[in-house]
């Protein structure tokens, strides 16, 4: 056994490392940065990635804070998405400098100077300046600044004025008013990208599927104390194992995706635009030498994470909203021998009616035409239509009884193409039509096609049914 460090070594050890000139700072950001992208490009894995440029960006900023405000009163903490450490090649630095009240003319300037030389050293920063009084009052004013400071994360300066802070935005935060809001941000973005996630060039982040579903119910989640992780939320039952894995599998292959996308593009660009498809496709090692199959694999790969998060999302929220407003009327009001409606959702009496009997699949779409008051599908039914989807085989084509229910279906006076797409959200339709399951998510790399192959086939049901109406 070694003899135990003198004191004064266990102090040196503890010792902040010695200040360096800005110039070096700014030369070692660089390289950190250089290599964590030259690392992502040799093998995509967009997690390493994220950590390397979080830790790079991490290590600048807190030299910078030792040397232009030693001493300084106030906090210096990430927010956003750096806050939660989900670092990109070409990502902004949200920063926020967290303060005792008003500023002293010194320390405003130490503040002022600490700024300047973040940019000087190449940091995309986007900075505040707040109180914890400032703080709290902008989270109840804005959704949006509440939903930034629930990723606060410690930097430099004052340890206690940020758990402070953290503790007082707990404090005012409402579960159910933030469920509320957040769900009318996010209908709201789907509505700007027309409530699809097969567009020709999709946003990675913010289209329907894209990054921010998914981190919308991290947001929900967090904000009702029930796990800031997939396995937290399938350890309180809010989802299961298999959705957990499948929600970690589709969100690190639509980070692969917008990574490549930044490295490709040189610059803060999160939309999929037809001219970079095909780049991106090859530095992810897809269609060798053809451009238009490059592009066209790589579109199909972001559609189905893409369909998959929306699956997902739908289920996710409907199991963070009963957590959040518990609802005691379980039973419903009866539709059917197979189903009722449960506050406003279609719901099988027995889950297992799909397996028991497969025809009861396509009656569930046929009673949600039937009845326009339902708003949806329970998630236990949903879960159920979906595992239950391959007892759609030959035999089950074949039976008339099906065939008559398919034909009820599309002979609808209603609800035709609405339960089409609801068909083939939860891959229904493709197992009823094997031909059409071959072209869900295909892209045809022109632009005069803005939808993917399935999606311009159900348009023109829709247009078709258009024209028989007067």
């Amino acid at each position: 056994m070694s003899p135990p460090e003198p004191a004064a070594a266990k102090a040196a050890h503890r010792a902040p490392p010695a200040l360096r000139a800005p110039g070096e700072i700014r030369d070692d950001y660089g390289r950190a940065r250089a290599a964590a992208i030259a690392r992502f490009r040799a093998h995509p894995d967009p997690d390493a990635l994220a950590r390397a440029l979080t830790a790079a960006t991490d290590r600048a900023l807190r030299e910078l804070w030792r040397l232009h405000a030693p001493g300084c009163p106030a906090s210096l903490v990430a927010v956003g998405g750096y806050g939660r450490r989900e670092q990109f090649p070409h990502s902004d630095v949200d920063l926020m400098v967290l303060t005792t009240g008003a500023l002293e003319p010194s320390t405003a300037a130490r503040i002022e100077t600490f700024i300047g030389a973040c940019w000087d050293c190449g940091l995309p920063i986007g900075h505040s300046v707040r109180s914890i009084d400032e703080c709290v009052a902008e989270a109840l004013a804005d959704v949006t600044v509440q939903t930034s400071l629930l990723e606060l994360r410690w930097l430099a300066g004052s340890r206690r004025r940020c758990a402070e802070a953290l503790a007082r935005l707990r404090a005012v935060l409402d579960p159910a008013a933030f469920f509320s809001a957040k769900l009318v941000e996010l209908r709201q973005r789907h509505a700007k990208y027309d409530d699809t996630p097969y567009s020709l060039e999709p946003n990675t982040k913010e289209s329907p599927g894209g990054l921010r579903d998914l981190q919308v119910l991290v947001w929900i989640a967090r904000a009702a104390g029930l796990g800031r992780r997939w396995r937290e939320l399938a350890a309180r039952g809010l989802i299961t194992a298999r959705e957990a894995a499948q929600l970690r599998r589709n969100e690190r292959r639509l980070k692969r995706i917008r990574a490549a996308l930044h490295t490709v593009a040189g610059r803060h660009e999160d939309r999929l635009v037809f001219d970079l498809q095909a780049q991106v496709a090859r530095s992810l090692g897809m269609g060798g030498e053809d451009a238009r199959r490059a592009s066209e694999e790589l579109m199909q790969r972001y559609y189905w994470a893409a369909k998959a998060v929306v699956q997902l999302n739908t289920i996710v929220l409907q199991n963070l909203r009963t957590a959040i407003f518990p609802q005691h009327d379980a039973q419903g009001e009866p539709i059917d021998a197979l189903f009722r409606n449960v506050h406003g959702l279609l719901d099988a009496i027995d889950p297992s009616c799909f397996e028991r009997e497969p025809s009861s699949i396509l009656r569930a779409f046929r009673t949600m035409q039937a009845h326009p008051e339902l708003g949806g599908i329970a998630t236990p039914t949903l879960r159920a239509l979906w595992n239950a989807r391959t007892r759609i085989d030959t035999a089950f084509r074949s039976d008339p009884a099906n065939r008559a229910l398919f034909l009820q279906i599309l002979q609808a006076p209603r609800g035709i193409t609405h339960e089409l797409r609801r068909m083939n959200q939860w891959s229904i339709l493709g197992h009823y039509l094997p031909p059409f399951r071959r072209i869900v998510g295909r892209m045809q790399h022109d632009l005069f096609h803005v939808y993917t192959v399935d999606q311009h086939i159900l348009m023109v049901v829709r247009n078709l049914r258009r024209f028989t109406m007067p």
